[in-house]
């Protein structure tokens, strides 16, 4: 076996399966999971149906991994979801029961069980994803989505702190604005059409964004480092450039 054993939880969609794929052309050796894995398994790749609120389905996966490659070197806290976009006393209470139960309490529940393995394996990197609210942008609409990811990002650093002097590693993926469903959902029409204005300056492909995440997670980062698509310079060239750019996300074909 060459190259790295992968994780990639949330892998049958979006970023989730950009990653897949993108860990699989850098020659890595990927396992990953989702409530549904469906027959659509990248070649060698492995699929593992799984709930990751579980630590006992989180522990099935570690196993799949293992069992298949010997080791996982590197697990990424991918699967997440965001709430519609609505005023907060506006959503169905079991919607926020599950934005907090998948996006925070899943993956403090899933990263529990894989640092407790890592640490007995005596190595290895898990990665957290962030999303909108991690740096604190504050976006109406979305206060379960946003809040989960800034806590998220807040335990992802305690966690570096409690992993000091250890041979395992955790650090935060920063993907910035991915052009998936959940970028464009529950917009109206003239609603949407202003946001796509933005979203072609500052917004990306999945194709475009997992390759270079794929590799820079590959190469590691210090404990508690971050890695981040769309920096606050990307972003300001970008808007400065807008004139001329000329970018069109949603052009079919």
């Amino acid at each position: 076996m060459t190259g790295q054993v992968v994780v990639v939880t949330g892998g049958t969609r979006g970023i989730g399966r950009g990653l897949v794929n993108a860990f699989l052309a850098e020659g890595a050796s990927v396992a990953y999971c989702a409530r549904s894995v469906g027959d659509d398994v990248p070649l060698g790749a492995i699929a593992v149906a799984a709930d990751v609120t579980s630590r006992a389905d989180v522990r099935k996966v570690w196993d799949a991994a293992v069992d298949k490659y010997g080791r996982v070197d590197i697990w990424v806290n991918n699967a997440g979801m965001a709430n519609a976009r609505k005023k907060l006393w506006e959503l169905d209470p079991a919607e926020i029961d599950a934005i907090v139960d998948l996006n925070l309490r899943g993956t403090l529940h899933a990263s529990a069980v894989v640092l407790d393995a890592m640490l007995a394996q005596g190595h290895g990197a898990l990665w957290n994803m962030e999303g909108l609210g991690s740096n604190g942008q504050i976006v109406p609409g979305l206060t379960p989505y946003g809040a989960t990811k800034r806590g998220l990002t807040y335990a992802t650093s305690a966690m570096a702190k409690e992993l000091a002097g250890t041979p395992v590693r955790v650090g935060l993926l920063s993907p910035g604005m991915v052009v998936t469903d959940l970028l464009t959902r529950d917009y109206a029409p003239e609603e949407l059409a202003k946001a796509k204005k933005i979203f072609n300056i500052l917004a990306d492909r999945v194709e475009t964004v997992t390759p270079w995440l794929a590799r820079r997670v590959l190469a590691g980062v210090r404990n508690g480092g971050r890695v981040a698509w769309l920096t606050n310079r990307k972003a300001a060239y970008r808007f400065a450039t807008a004139a001329f750019a000329k970018r069109d996300l949603f052009a079919e074909g």
